[in-house]
């Protein structure tokens, strides 16, 4: 339900936006700056440090901040997530916060609790509920598998509706920018199309002019090759959980969430691939 108090039409202090050297974080900074909006960014290397496992870290981020894009890492599935989804909102309220907007999972039990948490907050808030971004096969552990012909992940037949983070920034920023119009909703962002993961990495294979394949494996022999590969722990657990548990359908279905925050059609996978390949992502030099 949305706030009944007063709102300011539009963002008159700054934003702070978290996993700002992230795949959607990034973006909204970039489109934040571009609109001059003063923002701040929230990292590790960022000029005043913010990490997620460090509170202490949390107050300085906070100082003269009105609004904040929350993403959590890795990823607000894992275990904790929404005591630290707690806490940081709490300081957040405290410290004057006036807007949340919180990007979170879809079909995620743990995602979830973070949406409750916000919504409870007793200040304006949105939700993100995106689908698989497009961009994991570019700028994400499978960027590699790419690279290398091969994608072999545990799945087989299951439809998603891919996203572009592009879309995910455009509503995040339309949300942190208007926060009149988009405080107190839920937008479920997906792709215009269901795709199966062979479909998506021939259209991969057709933008770059490479042969890819993609081969079914087993949960446990994907298990094993993240292992091998050195991936963190944190990150071996989530991708098990994902492909386990949520990549079993629930998903399978398109959202309007892009086209009511922004009244136009979302971009399709086929756009980005296309687009990834003329920038060179998926080039060895890359």
């Amino acid at each position: 339900m949305t706030t009944t108090r007063n709102r300011p039409q539009t963002i008159t202090g700054r934003v702070l936006v978290l996993g700002g050297t992230g795949k959607t974080g990034r973006r909204v900074a970039e489109r934040l700056h571009g609109q001059g909006v003063p923002l701040r960014i929230g990292s590790r290397s960022a000029e005043v440090p913010f990490e997620w496992n460090e509170p202490s870290t949390w107050a300085p981020v906070l100082q003269d901040i009105t609004s904040v894009y929350i993403v959590y890492y890795p990823d607000l599935a894992v275990p904790g997530a929404a005591d630290a989804i707690q806490a940081f909102t709490d300081r957040a309220v405290q410290n004057g916060v006036q807007h949340l907007v919180l990007l979170a999972g879809r079909g995620e039990e743990e995602a979830d609790r973070c949406e409750r948490i916000v919504q409870a907050s007793g200040v304006d808030w949105t939700i993100l509920r995106p689908t698989w971004f497009s961009q994991n096969f570019s700028e994400g552990f499978m960027r590699d598998a790419v690279l290398g012909g091969t994608v072999a992940l545990p799945i087989n037949g299951v439809l998603e509706p891919f996203v572009d983070v592009e879309d995910i920034a455009d509503v995040a920023v339309a949300a942190l920018t208007d926060p009149d119009r988009h405080a107190g909703q839920v937008y479920e962002l997906t792709g215009p199309r269901l795709m199966a993961f062979p479909e998506a990495i021939d259209e991969i294979a057709q933008a770059t002019g490479n042969n890819i394949a993609f081969v079914p494996v087993s949960h446990d022999a994907f298990m094993a090759a993240l292992e091998k590969q050195d991936v963190p722990d944190d990150f071996v657990w989530l991708l098990g959980y994902l492909f386990h548990e949520v990549m079993d359908g629930r998903n399978s279905h398109l959202a309007d969430g892009v086209q009511r925050a922004l009244g136009r059609p979302p971009r399709d996978f086929r756009d980005y691939a296309e687009r990834t390949a003329a920038a060179g992502l998926w080039s060895m030099a890359a």
